[in-house]
């Protein structure tokens, strides 16, 4: 039972540290609505958005107003929805038209974004996830509130490098659709390894065919929290420093629990999971990076950064998973350098390469986030770095996503412009060294063994 005494505690991090509750996911199965006429089918996906989340956004509103918690953004995630077209989609612009009738349904609704225009191919597409993929470029660009994603890859099944490879193209696509706004569809692309099947954040939210019905996700934030705790724990040791981080994630998780059981006794959904992340924004002092450099580091990546977010991310899940009822989705530290001012600012000055961040996505949660690179990265590039990112996943057995965005018409030393919570970049350099051969390669990685570990 979660008392008033403890919500009260945390007015001044909602006050002075930027906490926030980050979004209330509202995850919808779409498998009902199948049928194999597009025009019903569309129909049917409308109407049930409409009629479950129509109460999604008041009912958030009511709940700030209550606890005087902000919560930043309300959000619907469905099926994937490569699996709900298959019948009735027959060509890319099919699939653009399924995800035309997820934007009018997300703005009738008053979200910020839908998720699920997805297709999950870790081990081989069918014809209907190779449809759906190939209209991402058409279906970002028309939509403002769809986010896509797809998943090309698994522990278990290992990398299939074809959908790898033709993410490279898709990605460069979408860059060029949306040219004319920094190449802002990429921004709402992630390209997966591991993906779960209950994540509340977007770009990569969708409904998993493991969950039900529906299901109510709370995704937690609050770096300026953890950040101002540590500033009062300056000079201590690691073993002080660790319980500064646990007790505050656990502060924090316990908001968002409040926030979860609330809205799924309004809404009349069952409760999911919480996702503990640290989900950082542009805004000042809302930084992980800011927080590497108070544990001790001159600028995050510098020697020590990936040692010191292994330490964060670690002791964020120890405090969270004592907090909630369920923790699921993500839960740890992103690093999303459009999003967090500090990545920025470390990015500008040189500090931050992709590489150093690459090594940092060994231990944190997600991967290489909300980074901008120059337009004229070449396809196969960009299917290196996802094969890089996804190796990571495999390997490691957890969760790596790419949000890379070549910003089309601009190079190092520039900036883009995405404006709200995914912020501003500036374009940081890639390798030039050629991988065409390796991705030009048919067929799949195969998936680790799971013995012989030393």
């Amino acid at each position: 039972m979660i008392s008033k005494y403890e919500v009260l505690q945390t007015n001044h991090m909602i006050e002075d540290d930027n906490l926030d509750v980050r979004t209330i996911t509202l995850g919808i199965n779409l498998l009902p609505c199948v049928v194999d006429d597009l025009d019903r089918l569309c129909v049917n996906v409308y109407r049930r958005i409409t009629g479950l989340a129509g109460n999604l956004v008041k009912v958030g509103e009511e709940i700030e107003k209550k606890y005087r918690i902000p919560i930043v953004n309300k959000r619907i995630s469905v099926t994937p929805i490569a699996l709900v077209g298959a019948s009735a989609c027959h060509a890319p612009e099919d699939f653009v038209r399924l995800a035309e009738t997820l934007d009018r349904a997300a703005a009738e609704t008053g979200v910020n974004f839908i998720g699920g225009y997805s297709a999950i191919v870790s081990k081989d597409m069918t014809r209907a996830d190779e449809l759906l993929i190939r209209s991402i470029p058409q279906a970002l660009a028309r939509t403002e509130r769809v986010c896509s994603s797809v998943n090309v890859g698994s522990t278990k099944t290992g990398l299939n490098m074809d959908a790898v490879r033709l993410m490279g193209e898709i990605i460069r696509e979408t860059a060029i659709a949306t040219a004319d706004r920094d190449s802002l569809g990429c921004a709402k692309l992630v390209v997966f390894c591991n993906a779960p099947d209950d994540n509340p954040f977007m770009a990569g939210a969708f409904h998993g065919v493991t969950e039900g019905d529906a299901v109510i996700n709370v995704g937690v934030s609050g770096p300026g929290v953890v950040k101002d705790a540590l500033v009062k724990a300056r000079g201590a040791g690691f073993e002080e420093l660790c319980e500064t981080i646990k007790k505050t994630a656990f502060q924090i998780t316990r908001v968002g629990q409040l926030v979860a059981k609330e809205a799924s006794a309004r809404l009349g959904i069952p409760f999911g999971i919480i996702d503990l992340s640290l989900a950082p924004t542009p805004a000042v002092g809302d930084s992980v990076a800011e927080i590497l450099e108070e544990i001790g580091l001159e600028s995050v990546g510098a020697p020590g950064t990936t040692a010191a977010l292994a330490l964060l991310n670690d002791q964020v899940k120890k405090g969270g998973i004592m907090a909630g009822s369920s923790i699921g989705g993500l839960s740890g530290a992103f690093i999303p350098v459009s999003e967090d001012q500090g990545m920025i600012d470390a990015a500008e000055r040189g500090a931050l390469t992709i590489e150093k961040l690459e090594a940092m996505t060994c231990v944190c949660s997600v991967g290489l986030d909300m980074i901008a690179v120059p337009g004229t990265t070449s396809a196969a590039t960009l299917a290196g770095i996802l094969a890089d990112e996804a190796a990571i996943g495999m390997i490691n057995q957890k969760t790596t996503a790419v949000r890379l965005i070549p910003v089309i018409g601009k190079d190092v030393g520039d900036i883009a412009v995405f404006g709200g919570l995914l912020g501003r970049a500036p374009i940081m350099p890639v390798n030039t060294w050629s991988c065409e051969a390796f991705i030009s390669r048919k067929g799949r990685i195969p998936a680790p063994v799971h013995s012989f570990k030393n």
